[in-house]
């Protein structure tokens, strides 16, 4: 049986650290939740591949790294699984092998409404529920290039970033009522107001008269973030460099021993992003769909220097149609596009303002709603 039997309905996050953005997607959310209907509903997350997958897959996260940084071999195993009827044939074939560990997740976690942020757990879980079971919603956490796993038919509700989502999900065979566009969710700190850009400046010792390029490569610091920061200072451009190298330990080390042509700022894991970004004039980033969205909301012009193949190509694609950024994979491009909106400024603030108006804010809360919503809650505070 899986409902639960607390007094309060529970809602259970499947997710895996496989990548930065799974856990904060499902973090946002429950922290949505916890603003809108206060004590009104409990919350679990569950990383499934290392509580309940079989090896090999319970490594999946630590994996996940050194496989990301072999990009062909990304490539190759994304678009092999890319077909519905391939997946199909795959999760038939595994499904005697995983079929345990999936009525074990269920049974241990007794819940009245499932909720997974990552693709993986999608299908074995759409095929164990029964019918009667409790509501089954995805959260989708690519922007664009939506693999075929996120769509399962047996879902209750999918949530997806993108109209260009969207239409893929209907092109996999979801009613068009099944599926909503409500961007991606994004931790509150990032959506509410915060001191002036200046006085963050002024307490982490930045120069205040010079424009802040902001360097990242999501939470495990990935991608050529080291060649494009040495790039930058090589062009001895007039403007302050902050380089966040996340939870690569080793790169921040690494940079900190460098010297700098101009005044350059190394910091590793950092809760203050949403600062960061507000207090930032130019975004340097992987093209990660949380950052992006992140940076939308900021209203921040971004350069992409770097994707994950088939993955992210069609968040690229999203970001320079839109116009709210360059795609820049070259140093020399990059210099190029960075020497232009420093000499430029009312060309980055037209990019930006591009970029903030594909804002999604809200899009935690309109999940959070939708969950109360399957629940019967409907006492929100606002």
């Amino acid at each position: 049986m899986t409902y639960s039997k607390t007094k309060q309905p529970h809602v259970l996050f499947l997710f895996s650290d496989t990548g930065g953005g799974h856990r904060s997607a499902a973090e946002a959310i429950i922290e949505a939740i916890d603003l809108d209907f206060p004590n009104q509903i409990s919350t679990e997350m569950v990383d499934f591949f290392k509580a309940y997958a079989p090896p090999p897959f319970n490594l999946a996260s630590d994996l996940y790294p050194p496989m990301a940084r072999v990009p062909d071999m990304w490539e190759f195993g994304y678009r092999l699984s890319d077909d519905p009827q391939r997946t199909r044939i795959f999760y038939n074939l595994m499904w005697p092998y995983i079929r345990r560990a999936i009525y074990r997740l269920l049974n241990d976690h007794p819940y009245d409404l499932l909720v997974t942020v990552h693709p993986v757990p999608v299908f074995p879980v759409s095929r164990a529920l029964k019918p009667g079971f409790p509501p089954f919603i995805t959260v989708v956490t690519d922007m664009v290039s939506t693999h075929t796993w996120w769509f399962n038919q047996r879902s209750d509700l999918i949530f997806v970033p993108t109209e260009i989502a969207r239409h893929r999900g209907i092109a996999n065979g979801l009613k068009p009522d099944q599926i909503r566009v409500v961007g991606l969710p994004v931790a509150q700190r990032f959506c509410m107001p915060s001191e002036s850009g200046q006085y963050f400046r002024a307490q982490m010792g930045w120069p205040q008269e010079l424009p802040v390029i902001l360097l990242i490569g999501g939470g495990d610091g990935m991608g050529p973030l080291a060649k494009v920061a040495r790039a930058i200072s090589a062009a001895h451009l007039n403007a302050t460099m902050v380089v966040v190298t996340g939870r690569n330990h080793k790169l921040k080390a690494q940079l900190e021993a460098e010297e700098w042509s101009m005044p350059t700022f190394i910091y590793g894991f950092v809760r203050e992003m949403p600062d960061f970004m507000r207090s930032a004039d130019i975004l340097l980033t992987k093209a990660g769909p949380g950052t992006i969205s992140e940076a939308f909301i900021a209203g921040l012009p971004m350069i992409l220097y770097s994707h994950m193949p088939r993955q992210e190509d069609g968040n690229v694609s999203y970001v320079v149609t839109e116009g709210a950024g360059v795609w820049a994979p070259e140093p020399t491009r990059i210099i190029e596009v960075l020497r232009n909106w420093l000499d430029h400024p009312d060309e980055r603030e037209k990019v930006a303002a591009y970029g903030h108006r594909l804002a999604r804010p809200d899009a935690s809360h309109l999940v959070a709603c939708a969950i109360a919503d399957q629940l019967g809650v409907t006492e929100r505070i606002i």
